[in-house]
């Protein structure tokens, strides 16, 4: 074997090393992107109908996502949402329309609190799938339902199936900031004094 064919051997070798590892590399970010993203996923993959262009969609939310200053609640602001909740779930069945609008509302506040920003529709539920992938489609459906209801199109069991849907995201959504630790000592000792 001459010099120019062992050159050539080389250059073919590396290049299919080259090729195997961005084969690798892109399987691995594929395989990664669907166990982040579970369910939307295949949303995203259904949509675009293609793979490539989804996973490019994805990365593009997990890039503007992380850019978000996203903060758990303070205790007194998770109670406070809590209450709202519990008030208009309390009026459905005397205003079924109302409420679905109120918690649409009441959903669209706790992301705001939390840092979320308050885009179109399709922005906000994208924003929301990057750290609840399992719930965005609750709040797609509760939008849906939502929309058919502007039309008249929805009947009692439909609203009740959007306050469903819109509980799923607004459980997901009302975390709490762990209190720091010399405050969490200081309330345990307190129970402790009021118990004894």
């Amino acid at each position: 074997m001459d010099n120019q064919s062992l050159i050539i051997a080389v250059v073919v070798v590396l290049a299919l090393a080259a090729v195997a590892v961005w084969l690798w590399s892109r399987r691995e970010q594929s395989k990664r992107l669907e166990q982040r993203f579970g369910p939307e996923y295949r949303h995203a993959v259904e949509r675009h109908g293609d793979v490539a262009k989804a996973e490019a969609e994805l990365r593009d939310r997990e890039r503007r996502v992380e850019k978000l200053n996203i903060v758990p609640l303070a205790p007194a602001d998770a109670q406070h949402f809590a209450d709202g909740w519990r008030t208009l779930q309390a009026r459905f069945v005397d205003n079924p329309q109302g409420v679905v609008g109120e918690a649409d509302q009441l959903v669209r506040e706790l992301m705001l609190r939390r840092g979320y920003p308050m885009g179109d529709f399709d922005r906000r539920a994208a924003d929301i799938s990057v750290d609840h992938p399992h719930v965005v489609e609750h709040y797609r459906a509760a939008q849906a339902i939502a929309l058919r209801d502007r039309r008249g199109e929805a009947d009692t069991e439909a609203l009740r199936q959007a306050v469903v849907h819109y509980r799923a995201l607004f459980d997901e959504l009302l975390q709490v900031s762990p209190l720091p630790a010399r405050e969490a000592a200081g309330r345990e000792s307190q129970k402790h004094m009021e118990v004894h």
